[in-house]
């Protein structure tokens, strides 16, 4: 397994469908129609937000994103989203999706995504690429990696835990949960040393 920062141009359309795949369930009755989300994660990718596994002979396996002040693994902004969704479809996506926005700060590098392609998932791409953002944050001089879970997603709150995350605080949707399909999100954080 190969990890590395950023991604080439030619796995653009894999990450977005990826990504889809991912958060498809959480965010498509914002995002979606699916083809239009796609449309819209593809122009908005931002490579020096990403951090890749691939294998020997380059294939995909997987991706973790993070955010930064100075962006995120998906940014983009209104025009983007008018490009894709038209004025009135993007201003009140704009609006829900500003309700889950997390916001970097100045103690804990944000990790703002990960996931790995179906063939790939028990084969250690989720953990090489949690132990590559870690490394990202020492870098970068942070203490803790700081990261959310919903609770729909048990399987990557437990990977997070084996890697040293601990949960912090929880977060009730209230009645968005029926937007977007889960209950709560749990910040977790990890020291590093």
């Amino acid at each position: 397994m190969i990890i590395s920062k950023g991604f080439n141009a030619h796995d653009r359309d894999t990450i977005a469908a990826l990504y889809w795949e991912a958060f498809g369930e959480k965010l498509g009755r914002v995002m979606g129609p699916r083809d239009a989300a796609l449309g819209f994660f593809q122009t908005v990718l931002d490579p020096t937000h990403a951090i890749c596994a691939h294998d020997t002979n380059g294939t995909l396996l997987g991706v973790a994103g993070f955010k930064t002040h100075t962006g995120a693994l998906v940014g983009g902004g209104f025009a983007d989203m008018r490009r894709v969704y038209g004025m009135f479809g993007s201003v009140w996506r704009i609006m829900v999706l500003a309700m889950l926005e997390r916001d970097t700060d100045n103690e804990r590098f944000l990790m703002d995504g990960i996931f790995v392609t179906s063939l790939a998932r028990g084969r250690g791409v989720g953990t090489a690429l949690l132990d590559a953002i870690a490394q990202e944050a020492r870098e970068r001089g942070y203490n803790q990696v700081r990261l959310d879970v919903i609770d729909t997603n048990p399987r990557a709150r437990a990977l997070y835990e084996r890697r040293g995350f601990v949960a912090c605080e929880a977060q009730c949707l209230g009645p968005l949960r029926h937007v977007f399909g889960f209950t709560s999100a749990t910040t977790m954080v990890r020291q590093l040393r």
